[in-house]
């Protein structure tokens, strides 16, 4: 199991640089107020109407980066700071999560294979470490432990496949994201860039979480592999 440890200790390590760097870029962003004067909220609600979607309503919701789009409720939540402020961090986050409420309204594809995988891998991630682990201690004293073994994998992996399709969804609603501020001249060149940096950045986070469960389940899976 030292493996394991080993690759948790890594993902640990990289995902705090990204996550601080994230919040620092943010926090340097905060900094960009912008030349149109408008807010978070604001800058949504405009994205919204100039997609013709009038069903989703903006509203704001505590905690810092916690903003996100919610597909059952039609609301874009946007984070307290995000939701009244008006800089290029707060433009660039709101901008993204109307991108996920055009993606919604337009059947974006990916979205939609990844909203129907929801139901599945929250009870398959929230167990799928336990079967495993259970399967490895009762490989030392029983076939079966391999069988269950190998159903811990099919359901971690079933996360792992949910972390690679959650990348282009938040890919494409950055861009659209950027597509929409650039075209209807929402930010100047300057503000642009910072929005679009901070997007990057955004989008690492989900890198970094796909490539750490890909890399966990190869590591369980050649364990697998090696005792079958």
């Amino acid at each position: 199991m030292m493996g394991y440890y080993l690759i948790a200790i890594l993902i640990f390590i990289v995902s705090l640089y990204v996550s601080n760097k994230l919040k620092s870029k943010f926090k340097h962003y905060s900094k960009v107020h912008l030349q149109n004067g408008m807010s978070g909220r604001e800058i949504a609600e405009k994205m919204l109407a100039d997609n013709g979607i009038y069903d989703v309503k903006v509203i704001s919701t505590p905690g810092m980066l916690t903003d996100h789009y919610n597909p059952a409720k039609k609301t874009i939540n946007l984070s307290e700071a995000v939701y009244t402020q008006r800089n290029a961090a707060a433009a660039a986050v709101a901008a993204h999560e109307c991108g996920h409420a055009v993606q919604h309204a337009k059947a974006y594809s990916w979205l939609q294979m990844r909203s129907k995988l929801v139901p599945v891998v929250s009870v398959a991630s929230r167990f799928s470490q336990w079967v495993i682990f259970g399967g490895l201690m009762l490989m030392a004293t029983t076939a079966m432990g391999s069988t269950v073994l190998l159903i811990g994998i099919i359901m971690f992996g079933l996360g792992t496949l949910f972390s690679f399709i959650t990348l282009p969804v938040e890919y494409d609603a950055s861009n659209r994201a950027l597509a929409w501020l650039e075209t209807e001249n929402m930010l100047n060149s300057q503000e642009h860039k910072a929005a679009e940096d901070s997007l990057k950045w955004a989008a690492r986070t989900y890198v970094v979480a796909a490539v750490g469960s890909l890399a966990t389940l190869l590591y369980f899976l050649s364990i697998y592999m090696g005792r079958d």
